[in-house]
Order: structure tokens, then C-alpha cells, then sequence
């Protein structure tokens, strides 16, 4: 793994870490030379200890070294981050897009054709949320796949329509 070419950089960075920990390398020893904190050495050192163990086990039940190999790639892995919770329900969302769907002018506005701003006003106008920035309008429009232009939006919106009545 640490010889392959193909294998991303703090994977390989990881398994060398691995592999000089078993050496007897010193925590600060390796920092240094793999430009990483100490503490960064030490969660990598704690991990690997703390699956070594399923690991042996693994391969003393004749686990192919294939299935192994996957399993320490993701050990030697990023765990997946949490990120910030939605700041809009799937509900709001779709209300959103449902207002994008209609005719801005029978909203009383005075454009041709929906722009993210004149959307985010709209809606909030409506109390669907308290506040949304036409940029996150304009997310929620890109990802449901529905346009602002006045044709494409109207015709994805009237082809809804009559697949709904």
C-alpha cells in the first residue's frame, strides 16, 4: 500500500505511520518527518491498535486478503463528518420548488420569470420560511432540476402539472 502509486496521499501517509510505529519510531519522530501533529500521530497509532486486534482475528478465520486489505483501507480511513444539520425541512423545500412552478405575475410580482431573489422574497413573503438567501433558493432549484427561465420552467412545470391532475 505504501509503494502503490494509485493510492491517495494521507493513506499511504497513514500506512507508513503504521508500519514505522512497528519499527519502535517515537510519536514526535514520525510528526516530523510525515508533517503531522503529534496528536495526529497518536489517534493513528490509537486506531490502528484498536482494530489490530479484529484484524488478527480476521485472518486467523481465513479472511481473504482481499476483505482484509478493504478493511484496513477503511480503518486507515477518514470517518465521515457530521457537517451541520439542514436548515430546511424536505417539506419547505418542496414548497419552494411548488412556488417556483407557478406564474410570478399571479404573485402579484412584476418579472416574466422567477430569479432566485424575487423567489427567496416570495417565499418568505408567503411565511413558508422565515429567511432563505437566493443562493440556497438557487441550490434547491439546481438539484431538483427545475429552471428559472420562464419556457423551461413552464414546461416542466405544466408537464407536472398534467401528471398530477
Amino acid at each position: 500500500m505504501v509503494r502503490a502509486r494509485t493510492n491517495p496521499y494521507r493513506l499511504v501517509q497513514r500506512a507508513q505511520l503504521i508500519l514505522w510505529a512497528a519499527q519502535g519510531m517515537t510519536n514526535t519522530e514520525m510528526a516530523s518527518s510525515l508533517r503531522l501533529t503529534r496528536g495526529q500521530v497518536r489517534l493513528w497509532r490509537t486506531r490502528w491498535e484498536n482494530a489490530a486486534q479484529k484484524f488478527e482475528q480476521g485472518e486467523s478465520e481465513g479472511i481473504s486478503d482481499e476483505n482484509l486489505l478493504t478493511q484496513i483501507i477503511s480503518m486507515l480511513s477518514d470517518q465521515p463528518r457530521r457537517g451541520n444539520p439542514g436548515k430546511f425541512s424536505l417539506e419547505e423545500i418542496v414548497q419552494i420548488i411548488a412556488v417556483a412552478c407557478e406564474i410570478p405575475v399571479t404573485s402579484g410580482r412584476p418579472v416574466s420569470h422567477w430569479t432566485p431573489r424575487e423567489l427567496a422574497d416570495e417565499v418568505i413573503k408567503r411565511k413558508i420560511v422565515p429567511e432563505i438567501s437566493p443562493r440556497s433558493v438557487g441550490r434547491f432549484l439546481k438539484s431538483s432540476n427545475v429552471a428559472t427561465t420562464s419556457k423551461s420552467l413552464l414546461v416542466k412545470c405544466k408537464s407536472w402539472r398534467s401528471k398530477s391532475v
